[in-house]
């Protein structure tokens, strides 16, 4: 069980960063295997809200790199994130469990200094109803 445990919060974790990888499978496969749903949920939830907060960190410094050459973003796209993220408000880190802009939501987070209590609660509140979602819909496939 231990072994399992580490494996769903590793999944969970990889998920949150810009890595693909699906925790909800591994998730699925220790329900179907009897684990327990609310050990598995709170795994879960801990892990990738824990991989949200690495994007968060790395969007606190990301900026401090925008005049090098190898810098990714355009500071067009930054500017264009920041005023999505001014426009929709900090509310929108409810979607941080979206795939794809899940990602972006979190790293735009770090940029624009969204505090990590508010970054913590609302991440780690969306994420928790995702993964309560996936055990619902694993007990109705499985009936």
């Amino acid at each position: 069980m231990i072994l399992s445990c580490l494996l769903l919060f590793s999944s969970a974790f990889l998920a949150a960063t810009i890595l693909p990888f699906y925790s909800e499978v591994v998730l699925f496969a220790l329900l179907r295997d009897g684990g327990d749903p609310l050990l598995l949920v709170t795994i879960a939830t801990l892990g990738n809200t824990l991989g949200a907060v690495v994007n968060w960190w790395l969007g606190r410094f990301l900026l401090h790199f925008q005049d090098r050459r190898w810098f990714y973003f355009k500071p067009e796209q930054v500017e264009r994130a920041q005023r999505w993220f001014q426009r929709y408000g900090f509310w929108s880190l409810l979607l941080a469990w979206a795939p794809v802009v899940g990602d972006a939501l979190t790293l735009i987070a770090g940029v624009m200094k969204v505090p990590l209590w508010l970054f913590l609660l609302l991440v780690g509140v969306g994420k928790a109803v995702r993964y309560i979602s996936v055990v619902y819909l694993t007990a109705w496939t499985l009936l």
